[in-house]
């Protein structure tokens, strides 16, 4: 068996931002519009007004300020309230294939590697922008890296699922090193006319090269000492959009269902415990005290849960730096959070520090992966 380890990791930020404030006024003149549009049947009781939002609600509800999009004008166009993506020719490399490069790339020159030394590829996201051919075999062609590519889709634990398998390729001497991906359109499945979650999602991508530890030369390198998976099956986080939909009713693809849907609160009542447990089960088969970890690079998805969950583990509230924030600025960006967390916020930690990387979400599905400061 090989030691594993991260030798570099790289970040996509798309070109555009959408504050609060933009999201609130162009979801509140949708409101507005229906509302004039509807108030006939609102009167005769037939049919439910909608409910304005606001910058107060959203930061207290979860924390974000903020999102990084691919496409902004279509989002705050209250007549259409999605991205504006054309589609691409088959000449063209795909949306997802031209992020995952971008963040690939500084991922190689961090972990002073090229497309030569990598033996793997693996995309890992929550929506794959088609079934075949995998988006990792086109990242792969678009690299020039020879070997094997697969995609996987576990939703937001997408990144802790991923590590594990580029883990066991390494360790297992399958190859000697697997470059992960996860490159995240969010907004595409967010149903930006729905005032409970409207602000949830931004758009990123991520990398993290996964190596043979004695090829490794990068200057920052953190030994995976392990992984640990679970999922558990719930209809709290769901979305069917899927090729079976074209076989039903023509209108089947505009239900809302077809997008991204959650009971919020179950959510954080039934995962917060679920994530502390496997992290806190995780560290004691591995021999760690969780007071030897360092800082816990959680996924990304509201800041109450974050702050709950390190609660729970330590039995105290995380100090600064403990569990690192990076939803006030990117929002959720589904499995690559985690990983912005982790690449913005661990060059600053000594040789032998101890942490942990965790993801959860849709499955319900959470991975933890325990990591040491070479």
């Amino acid at each position: 068996m090989h030691k594993a380890v991260i030798s570099g990791t790289g970040l996509y930020t798309p070109p555009h931002r959408i504050s609060n404030e933009e999201l609130v006024t162009a979801f509140n003149t949708y409101v507005q519009q229906f509302n004039a549009t509807h108030a006939e049947a609102i009167a005769a009781g037939t049919c439910e007004p909608l409910g304005e939002s606001s910058v107060a609600f959203i930061e207290k509800a979860s924390g974000i300020q903020s999102r990084f999009v691919m496409d902004k004008t279509g989002i705050l166009d209250p007549e259409r309230m999605k991205p504006a993506i054309p589609e691409r020719s088959n000449d063209q490399w795909s949306v997802l294939c031209e992020m995952s490069v971008a963040a690939a790339q500084q991922a190689l020159a961090r972990a002073n590697m090229t497309p030569a030394d990598i033996d793997a590829v693996i995309v890992a996201c929550s929506n794959l922008q088609r079934p075949y051919p995998a988006i990792a075999i086109e990242v792969q062609a678009a690299l020039g890296i020879e070997g094997f590519g697969f995609d996987m889709n576990v939703a937001c634990s997408s990144a802790t699922f991923g590590l594990q398998a580029a883990a066991n390729a390494v360790q297992l001497g399958q190859a000697r090193a697997v470059l992960l991906v996860n490159p995240e359109i969010c907004t595409a499945h967010l149903n930006f006319r729905d005032r409970d979650s409207h602000f949830i999602f931004g758009d990123a991508a991520t990398a993290v090269i996964v190596q043979r530890a004695d090829n490794a030369t990068a200057g920052h390198q953190w030994e995976i000492l392990g992984t640990k998976l679970l999922t558990q099956f719930s209809n709290n986080i769901r979305n069917n959009f899927g090729f079976l939909n074209r076989t039903a009713e023509d209108a089947a693809l505009s239900n809302p269902d077809k997008l991204f849907v959650q009971e919020g609160r179950k959510v954080f009542k039934e995962v917060c415990p679920m994530v502390a447990d496997l992290i806190g089960q995780h560290l004691a088969q591995t021999g760690i005290d969780v007071n030897q970890v360092k800082r816990f690079w959680l996924h990304q998805a509201n800041l109450n849960m974050n702050l709950l969950i390190a609660r729970k583990l330590l039995g105290r509230d995380a100090e600064e730096g403990e569990a690192p924030v990076i939803l006030d600025t990117y929002a959720n960006t589904s499995s690559a959070g985690s990983v912005i967390a982790f690449h913005l916020h661990n060059d600053d930690l000594a040789s032998g520090t101890m942490g942990v990387l965790s993801s959860f979400g849709a499955g319900y599905s959470i991975g933890s992966v325990i990591l040491r400061k070479v």
